[in-house]
């Protein structure tokens, strides 16, 4: 087929002398993705949204889940990548730019052969101007394994959510809405990891990813430390309802798990303020998704983003959350909850997102195997 110029080649956009049909780099790593979290204030229900492209490979998909209750509800699709950058619909999922960062909207139509599927429509508004988050780089050995850019945001959402016979009124002062947007290089499963894989497996992962909605302002808290405590990736940022941005120092986490799991129930993220003013930014997990279920994160064993499904797949299914031993792989993959926050008095809502996994010496995490009972927390 003959290279031919797109449509987004008629705009001054260019980054590169190439084509928008294609990226920078050959890398068949490269990405480019988002994710939405909209969250009841109850703890009732938690819905996560994302969709990703993933040029090198010519793949598109996306996917949702919804918590509600112990079950989880979860809809995938994956299709071939096409020329039209612009349009973000895969099967049943749709992502509309209405207005670029300040509305989009989300829908997911409903499965006729399956009228009590999960499906949605859903208007994100933000409330606050989108931040930067730290440039993201992370090697193995001599391999750069992850280089990506991100901004994120934090609004509201209106509308309905429908499943299981229920209807679920989405509105503004009883949900809160974050999302992320990121591109880069980040690894998709099927790729022979060599020699880096095989030596140089980490002894441990700690991450905390959390974007948190008050009123008045947005924070914006990141952690990435390996087993010894190095932190390689560090944020904590205030974003004011004038759009003044306050850094917060140092994040130090205190986490409280429950016995024999290395789940939160509880965490005190400690920063600094103006003046060194010491700050508390204290979490009550509301409801939790794992994102190994459903939502395509590794090590998801029925499907993971970027992966080739051939034309037209969508897949819809549940999960029964009451018993954890039914999906082991789960403890082993990042898990976004739903917390309610305080800050100087101040509530807000929004999402500790946390994996840890491995050795974790400022957590007395010893391996693998290691356990919050094991840790004394």
């Amino acid at each position: 087929m003959p290279d031919r110029p797109i449509a987004l080649d008629e705009y001054p956009i260019h980054q590169v002398p190439l084509s928008l049909r294609y990226v920078a780099t050959g890398d068949r790593n490269a990405y480019d993705r988002c994710i939405f979290h909209v969250m009841d204030h109850s703890g009732r229900a938690l819905l996560i949204a994302g969709l990703g492209v993933y040029p090198n490979t010519g793949v598109i998909d996306a996917y949702a889940t919804l918590r509600l209750g112990d079950r989880l509800y979860a809809v995938r699709a994956s299709d071939a990548l096409t020329d039209d950058r612009l349009a973000l619909t895969v099967g049943p999922l749709t992502i509309t730019v209405e207005e670029p960062l300040a509305r989009l909207r989300l829908t997911c139509t409903a499965d006729p052969a399956d009228p009590d599927g999960l499906a949605y429509d859903l208007t994100w508004h933000a409330a606050f101007p989108a931040t930067w988050e730290p440039h993201h780089t992370q090697y193995r050995g001599d391999r750069l394994m992850l280089e990506g850019r991100r901004f994120v945001q934090a609004g509201t959402c209106t509308g309905s959510i429908r499943v299981a016979g229920q209807e679920l009124a989405v509105t503004a002062g009883e949900w809160t809405g974050t999302r992320d947007r990121s591109w880069g290089v980040r690894p998709i499963p099927g790729e022979d990891g060599g020699r880096a894989a095989e030596e140089l497996r980490p002894e441990g992962f700690h991450w905390v990813w959390c974007p948190v909605r008050f009123d008045d302002r947005f924070v914006m808290v990141i952690v990435q430390e390996d087993a010894d405590g190095h932190r390689t990736l560090n944020e904590a940022l205030v974003v004011h309802d004038d759009a003044r941005e306050v850094q917060l120092g140092w994040p130090h986490t205190d986490i409280g798990y429950r016995p024999g799991t290395r789940h939160p129930e509880r965490a005190v993220i400690h920063l600094t303020g103006p003046g060194r003013k010491p700050l508390e930014l204290t979490a009550e997990i509301l409801t939790s998704s794992p994102l190994a279920l459903g939502a395509g994160y590794p090590p998801a064993d029925d499907w993971q983003h970027g992966t080739w499904r051939g034309r037209g797949w969508t897949d819809r299914r549940s999960y029964d959350l009451t018993d954890p031993a039914a999906h082991p792989l789960a403890a082993y993959g990042v898990t976004d909850h739903a917390a309610r926050f305080t800050l100087e008095g101040r509530t807000g809502y929004g999402i500790l997102e946390h994996g840890s996994f491995g050795r974790h010496d400022p957590s007395g995490f010893t391996g693998y195997d290691s356990v919050a009972r094991e840790a004394g927390r």
